[in-house]
């Protein structure tokens, strides 16, 4: 027993030293934010100091689940994990990158389906190799199992932003800019008969006291709905990407060059690889 704790914490030393690069990552990332939350209390931007905060607490997850489910972490998945958290607080939120690039949400949802299909296929993956579960899925249904997960993420996630937008008026849904509608609520004999309306421009709110007021968008605002629907699709072609990549790897009994650097291996099978490869 004392052989194989020492063993295991040898191989976690060898783990640590040859994770450089994204150690390397990490340290970068975080002084970014360190200085960028620097800035901001300077600025007395203390909403923007809590996203900091919470930022630095979020890169110390990808360690923090190696060491409390005794897994070894991929260097790709880790040094991506740590870039979609810095992409998506530090950027997206306080440097506005969802704003000043359209597409900059859109981006961030495709990679997090792709990463929640990875950790999915990752956790089944691990459920049928574990020798005290009788469980033993095909590859096909591993897949499927990693595609819903990824999906109930997203769909989750989703419930939290509207959730905070309805309690806190935060606006975590982007709204669009629509210049063509289609609705029932207009069909002059209260059926279900959709009116279409083209050719939008401006829309104008009337007040309670009685006081109008152009929003001068160019066209009609859609309150959430059209960025709901897009974020759940691009999620859900990250999730099929994955999905897709993990049924072929485990197919071809664990030939893939993509899969195993996002797939988390047990950290006694990892060190058998690596011994494995040592005396090749």
């Amino acid at each position: 027993m004392k052989r194989n704790r020492e063993t295991l914490k040898a191989f976690k030393a060898r783990t640590v030293s040859n994770k450089k690069v994204v150690y390397t990552v990490y340290i970068a990332l975080r002084l970014s934010v360190i200085l960028m939350l620097v800035l901001q209390i300077f600025n007395r931007n203390y909403e923007n100091v809590l996203l900091c905060v919470l930022t630095l607490i979020l890169f110390l997850l990808p360690a923090a689940l190696e060491r409390r489910l005794n897994i070894d972490l991929p260097d790709t998945l880790e040094i991506i994990i740590l870039l979609f958290i810095y992409a998506a607080e530090i950027l997206g939120e306080i440097q506005s990158f969802y704003i000043q690039f359209p597409y900059w949400d859109a981006m961030l949802h495709t990679m997090n389906g792709f990463l929640c299909a990875a950790i999915g296929f990752s956790l089944v993956d691990l459920l049928n190799r574990h020798e005290r579960v009788s469980l033993s899925l095909s590859p096909f249904f591993m897949a499927v199992m990693a595609f819903c997960f990824s999906m109930t993420v997203g769909v989750l996630w989703e419930f939290f932003e509207y959730l905070m937008d309805q309690l806190f008026l935060l606006d975590m849904q982007k709204d669009a800019i629509r210049n063509t509608i289609s609705t029932v609520n207009l069909d002059p004999a209260h059926g279900t008969h959709p009116v279409i309306i083209r050719g939008i421009q401006d829309v104008i709110l009337v007040l309670e006291d009685g006081s109008t007021r152009a929003l001068g968008l160019g066209g009609y605002l859609d309150i959430g709905v059209a960025d709901t629907m897009a974020d759940l699709f691009v999620n859900f072609i990250g999730a099929v990407v994955f999905s897709a990549i993990g049924f072929f790897y485990v197919k071809n009994r664990g030939k893939s060059a993509i899969a195993p650097q996002f797939i988390p291996k047990v950290l006694s099978q990892a060190k058998e690889q690596s011994a494995g490869a040592g005396e090749e």
